[in-house]
């Protein structure tokens, strides 16, 4: 098996807070250019549920290399954040968790979510400046749902808590035994409370309300489409957001992120931050 995790370059951590939130932070190698490396914003990633900031090892090399520096947070009691109570863990926690991290920061980050992460990245920008907001394959609003709801026989009643996912390498069609092996290694059990708060899909009523009016900073939306309803999905949350939209078709939710073709959606986020960094440089040395 290939430990992704040993692909990460040197790093600095950081233990915040009374739940110790375990923060990775890697700074950009590239060498500094004038019209391109001023005031450029930090980047800080939201892992999705059962995993932790691990998911990110094939993403952030590249971000690196590319002169970014990256911040890779794990919520309570993920990855290498203290061991909680997990039956005990609400949504608003983890919304928490991120608000505490974001304290950290001297200049608003280009927050990136993925999938639970994604909603509670969609959650926080409504009250917080951000340089950026880019949710990949994130879980719907209540919103995007009541237009385009999943299936009620896709629904499930979850317990005290959620078990980690069964990864089946012969199901998946963007990611290898490798890709699966890691996932295996690394995933956990996911809370049941935060769980029936944001996931019609474990039993939430409607799902989390997003106010895409209080969101007012650049937006990326990008999706794993393998439908046309998942496309429609998609187009929707981006349409919420004022965003720009990018679905992937023949992708997996996880695929996007540690599966063969995890670097399109790199590329995608790379050229979109280097337009949107450039609009915001010229905007200011215009003034």
């Amino acid at each position: 098996m290939t430990d992704y995790t040993l692909w990460l370059p040197e790093h600095e951590v950081k233990k915040i807070g009374e739940h110790a939130l375990h923060l990775e932070i890697f700074e950009g190698t590239a060498v500094p250019n004038s019209k391109t490396m001023i005031n450029r914003p930090p980047l800080l990633f939201v892992h999705g549920a059962y995993t932790g900031s691990w998911m990110w090892s094939k993403y952030i090399p590249h971000f690196v290399e590319q002169g970014w520096t990256c911040c890779a947070m794990n919520l309570r009691s993920h990855y290498k954040s203290r061991v909680m109570d997990m039956t005990q863990i609400t949504f608003n926690d983890y919304v928490e968790d991120i608000r505490e991290v974001l304290a950290e920061f001297n200049e608003p980050p280009v927050l990136i979510g993925f999938s639970m992460g994604g909603i509670l990245s969609q959650k926080i920008a409504e009250t917080v400046t951000l340089a950026a907001l880019i949710v990949i394959d994130t879980s719907l609003s209540k919103e995007v749902h009541q237009v385009i709801p999943y299936p009620e026989t896709d629904r499930t009643t979850p317990g005290i808590i959620i078990p980690a996912p069964v990864r089946d390498e012969l199901t998946s069609i963007d990611e290898t035994a490798e890709d699966i092996a890691f996932q295996r290694k690394y995933l956990q059990m996911e809370s049941s409370k935060a769980f029936s708060t944001f996931s019609v899909m474990f039993g939430a009523d409607g799902g989390v309300s997003i106010n895409g009016d209080l969101i007012h900073c650049p937006s990326l939306v990008i999706k794993a489409v393998s439908c046309e309803d998942e496309e429609h999905r998609g187009r929707l949350t981006a349409e919420q957001l004022r965003a720009e939209y990018a679905g992937l078709w023949d992708t997996t939710h996880t695929g996007l992120l540690v599966g063969q073709r995890y670097m399109e959606a790199v590329d995608i986020i790379l050229e979109w931050l280097h337009r949107k960094h450039s609009f915001v440089l010229t905007d200011k040395f215009t003034k």
